[in-house]
């Protein structure tokens, strides 16, 4: 499926506008529109997710991508350039592009999900995710519990706060809740998982607004075992903070379930 944006009669229609009205480029043979260069990796990538380019597959050359895509093959190539930092191509010279396995795919890079988004609830995603919280976040909020400054402390039990006025708004309650972890990573005051906190922030987005369609009464476990991250930081509880942290992702692995078997059901 191709992006609308990039359909080969609007792009160039809107190039040739560029051309005629932008004074700074008088004379310049072929403008490029700076939006249009970023339709065309999204396109790309999300035709990748679809199934339409499989993994392992030679793309089309650079040339009949420029037509299928309504672009330049500086554009194609350009694009292809942005895939490949992210994993999801690899070009040799005179082989061509061809589609790398997903296990190479930068799964974690914000935009990756954003493409990917169409095609989740995926499974093993949504378990790698799980996995790597269940190795970092207890150990997280050990250290959170004796190095968490004051002003941390009151931000994370402002987020916890947001989860609890959320009652019904999935989205006000997953955006507290994505809040919440990252002020507990931030506050471990370790650069490292400050950083690995920063990467999966994106992909737990997605996870927490995929199975944050829970009942009132589960929301509510959720709520309250954040409460106990928070009271086990107040109380500078190393081990409570840790009992905490793993009553949060046996929470989130009893939604994930829930998710997946809601997703099952929709697909027989």
């Amino acid at each position: 499926m191709i992006d609308k944006a990039v359909t080969p009669s609007r792009h160039r229609g809107e190039e040739m506008m560029s051309q005629a009205t932008d004074p700074s480029t008088a004379g310049a043979q072929k403008i490029r529109r700076p939006r249009v260069m970023p339709d065309v990796v999204r396109a790309l990538a999300r035709d990748i997710f679809a199934g339409r380019y499989p993994s392992g597959s030679l793309l089309p050359r650079e040339s009949d991508l420029g037509d299928a895509y309504g672009v330049s093959r500086t554009v194609i190539r350009e694009a292809l350039k942005v895939l490949a930092a992210k994993g999801l191509v690899s070009s040799r010279p005179r082989i061509g592009t061809t589609v790398c396995d997903p296990d190479n795919w930068n799964i974690i890079d914000p935009q990756v999900l954003e493409w990917h988004a169409p095609h989740l609830l995926d499974d093993r995603l949504f378990d790698a995710i799980l996995e790597t919280r269940r190795a970092i976040e207890p150990l997280v909020a050990e250290l959170a519990a004796s190095r968490a400054t004051l002003q941390e402390i009151a931000d994370l039990e402002l987020a916890w706060q947001g989860m609890a006025d959320a009652a019904n708004d999935v989205e006000q309650f997953s955006r507290s809740d994505i809040a919440f972890h990252q002020i507990l990573y931030a506050a471990s005051h370790n650069p490292v998982f400050r950083q690995i906190g920063g990467l999966i922030d994106a992909a737990l987005k997605f996870v927490l607004e995929t199975t944050a369609t829970t009942s009132n009464d589960q929301r509510s476990e959720a709520i309250k075992a954040h409460r106990a991250m928070v009271e086990a930081l107040r109380m500078r509880d190393a081990a409570a903070a840790r009992k905490a942290a793993s009553d949060i992702l046996d929470l989130a692995a009893r939604d994930l379930a829930a998710a997946k078997s809601l997703n099952a059901g929709k697909t027989v």
